[in-house]
């Protein structure tokens, strides 16, 4: 199929694309990567009057480091990312989790800010930057405002940017003292779209306990758990209290059935991989410790 019909704009300055956005409002898509937008288009299963094509705005493509968080531009590949020898020192769960995104080519034209401001359910990036508290920032031409990435996702493929809005960048925090990071996710194939996945990090004491554990799964949005967070603190890591962390982060956990899996499938495999993350996270951070005292 092919898209409904439409206008094309082609900015050049991040200013230009804004006052696009404010002038035809929710009439206007961004284009990005177009991974996910121009196969909606084609089954039009949307239908934008106007296409506001972000590619030949270079300043909202970078990756850079400073004493703060890292600051990832919204239209930096998913490639980069992978690649990226920076993000890897910084961030090494969000290459991990990148490194699952479809195949080489979609990650070759896919962007960061695209995928997260899509929203979809089962995609790496928004329970990478769950997990990693990491911080959106938003820009209109009359404002500029911040959300964490624990706010940004509202419902089924629903964020938080308003119709003139653009995701203009994404800051991630620096990493807990002694900590281990994993992305773990189950598809049919290698590419598909993931049926589970989950998100761990794992910071431990010079005693050995757990001083900080994040946990986050995918599910209608990305569902960081709380419960088995706090449930952990204190604890050694150890099979039982992961096991235990696990049943916690899913016993509520809302999934939805398609063609694909059932909800019961879904919450039984997110519940599996979470005991693998946080092994897998644990694991690493004890394998950090140990470096540092030889």
């Amino acid at each position: 199929m092919k898209p409904a019909k439409f206008d094309y704009h082609n900015p050049t300055t991040l200013d230009e694309a804004l006052r696009l956005l404010a002038q035809f409002g929710d009439q206007a898509r961004p284009l990005a990567g177009g991974q996910s937008l121009v196969p909606l288009m084609n089954f039009r299963l949307i239908r934008p009057a106007h296409l506001i094509d972000l590619n030949g705005v270079e300043e909202l493509s970078y990756i850079k480091t400073d004493s703060g968080p890292l600051r990832i531009g919204a239209t930096t590949r998913q490639r980069e990312i992978e690649r990226s020898m920076v993000v890897a020192e910084r961030c090494p769960l969000l290459r991990e989790a990148a490194s699952y995104i479809g195949h080489v080519q979609i990650r070759n034209r896919g962007t960061v800010g695209g995928s997260l401001a899509h929203g979809f359910p089962s995609a790496e990036l928004p329970v990478a930057m769950v997990t990693l508290d990491a911080s959106f920032t938003l820009r209109s031409k009359a404002n500029q405002r911040s959300a964490r990435a624990e706010d940004f996702f509202v419902s089924y493929m629903t964020t938080a940017l308003e119709p003139d809005e653009l995701l203009t960048e994404i800051g991630v925090p620096p990493l807990p003292a002694n900590s281990g990071w994993s992305y773990q996710e189950v598809s049919r194939r290698h590419g598909d779209f993931a049926l589970a996945g989950a998100a761990s990090l794992v910071a431990l004491g010079e005693n050995g306990t757990i001083q900080q554990a994040r946990l986050t799964l995918t599910g209608m949005t990305p569902m960081r758990s709380q419960e088995a967070e706090e449930f952990l603190l204190g604890e050694r890591p150890s099979d039982p209290a992961f096991r235990e962390a696990a049943r916690r982060a899913t016993q509520n956990l809302e999934q939805d059935s398609d063609i694909h899996a059932s909800a019961e499938y879904r919450r039984a495999a997110c519940a599996v991989l979470a005991r693998r993350a946080l092994t897998r996270a644990a694991q690493r951070a004890a394998e950090q410790m140990k470096g540092k005292t030889q």
